[in-house]
């Protein structure tokens, strides 16, 4: 298929469990749509999965194949979107390990994204040099396939930026070589945790998957944060920072009845329960061919095996080249 640019996209996710509802909205939406027009690359870090899973590698062997069943089902076409696996790119490494000279320890202690992390890991002394590190793991990965947008949520952005000072000073140092990636956010950079916080997240148990059942879709949107200040259902409620209409906005197609139901909501007209029913039918609708998908494609796993193997051989060829441009301008490049 003909793309109209041949500018590059890089993005991923890490392997730690199956992909949830925000990840559809914070990226695989895009990725999705913007496959056909820009050349796409789909990394499954599973690299930067272990700096804070090392004691527990399997669980991140076991949703590699999850999350390349993740993709699959939500439309990602392995014809046209490059899925590789990070570990079996060694190139990434490589320039993971130069890129390292480039970087301050000082520098890396700034990044607000990485200090939010480890405080909410509660690393203290013990915190891996791996994970410390990982956004020039990050950079590695952005430059090695020289992408020139990279879609993430809002938290993300440290990291973009992060990248591009390693891209400046590289470039300045050695000459133009590497490309400075720009960020590309969604129309819905995060969505709240069904528990109400700010973040969903596998971590804190409050994601609704999207390989999850109805039965367990229902029974998640059933246990939803509302409006605590709400107690009877004619009492007029509060639709800003409430994840039930959050969700709505994003799923929903129909904006009217989202503005309805909003209206209804505020006046006292309409109680949580019928509101988190009507949600759970919309993601129903919106899950269902996303599921049956996915089962098309699990009940043959060497198909899905081969298609991850044959993408990361044509990632390995990308990757390759730019570790060839990036050893030449360092001149370790000796034949």
């Amino acid at each position: 298929m003909k793309r109209q640019n041949k500018k590059r996209i890089l993005t991923g996710d890490r392997p730690t469990g199956p992909l949830h509802i925000g990840h559809y909205v914070g990226s695989l939406a895009q990725r999705v749509e913007l496959q056909h027009t820009y050349e796409t690359f789909i990394l499954i870090a599973d690299i930067q999965a272990l700096t804070d899973n090392f004691e527990n590698p399997k669980k991140v062997h076991e949703n590699v194949i999850e999350v390349m069943l993740d993709y699959l089902s939500v439309g990602i076409n392995p014809a046209v979107s490059t899925i590789a696996v990070q570990s079996a790119i060694p190139e990434i490494a490589e320039l993971t390990i130069l890129y390292m000279n480039l970087v301050s320890v000082g520098r890396l202690e700034q990044n607000p994204t990485v200090k939010i992390e480890i405080k909410e890991k509660a690393f203290g002394a013990s915190l891996p040099v791996g994970f410390f590190a990982y956004p020039i793991s990050q950079a590695a990965d952005i430059t090695a396939f020289g992408a020139h947008l990279v879609p993430v949520g809002e938290d993300q952005l440290p990291m973009i930026e992060q990248t591009r000072e390693i891209v400046r000073k590289f470039n300045r140092l050695y000459g133009k070589t590497l490309i400075e990636p720009k960020e590309l956010l969604s129309k819905f950079p995060r969505l709240p945790g069904t528990d109400g916080k700010v973040k969903m997240s596998k971590s804190l148990g409050n994601v609704i998957n999207l390989s999850d059942a109805s039965a367990i879709v229902k029974k998640k949107i059933r246990g939803m944060y509302t409006d605590p200040k709400r107690l009877r259902a004619t009492d007029p409620g509060t639709v800003e920072g409430n994840p039930v209409f959050t969700y709505l906005d994003a799923f929903h197609t129909d904006e009217k009845e989202v503005s309805e139901l909003k209206n209804r909501y505020r006046a006292g007209t309409i109680g949580d329960v019928e509101v988190k029913d009507r949600l759970a039918e919309v993601l129903h609708e919106f899950l269902e061919p996303i599921r049956k998908r996915r089962n098309e494609y699990a009940d043959n796993m060497p198909r899905v095996t081969k298609l991850l193997r044959d993408g990361t051989d044509r990632a390995r060829e990308v990757t390759n080249q730019t570790l060839q441009s990036v050893k030449k301008a360092v001149h370790i490049k000796y034949w």
